[in-house]
């Protein structure tokens, strides 16, 4: 199974399909009501539909890694967009900056490294007796 798409909620297309597209998202379907980003890296999608309210206090996450994140969010800083926290390391080995898009998603911007799929405390495969990456 693989995670092919996520579907937000707008009020306002055309922001969106400004905000995203800032992000660095390839518009690939448009409608009156949708709109359909392709992934700048993957093969993965990401889709805003319009709705008439997006409810306050939504607790998704989304997360986009970026290689070059320090680069990426400056880019988007200059660009006018604000960040509730900047780039700073993390005791989850990751590197992350949170901000929100235009309807109030929250929005982290991360780069993880192989320390995505396997920190040091993943736990082991269970249908074997090596741990999860396989090593010895």
């Amino acid at each position: 199974m693989r995670l092919n798409q996520i579907t937000i909620g707008s009020t306002d297309l055309g922001r969106s399909e400004r905000f995203y597209g800032l992000l660095g998202m390839q518009l690939i379907v448009k409608t009156d009501n949708y709109l359909r980003f392709q992934c700048p890296d993957g093969g993965s999608t990401f889709s805003v539909e319009l709705v008439e309210s997006v409810p306050d206090g939504e607790q998704v996450s989304i997360y986009f890694e970026s290689d070059d994140l320090d680069d990426q969010c400056a880019r988007l800083a200059g660009a006018g967009v604000v960040f509730d926290s900047l780039p700073a390391d993390m005791s989850w080995l990751w590197r992350e900056a949170w901000l929100r898009d235009p309807d109030g998603h929250r929005l982290c911007l991360f780069y993880a490294g192989d320390n995505r799929l396997n920190p040091p405390w993943r736990i082991a495969d269970p249908t074997s007796n090596r741990p999860a990456d396989g090593r010895s």
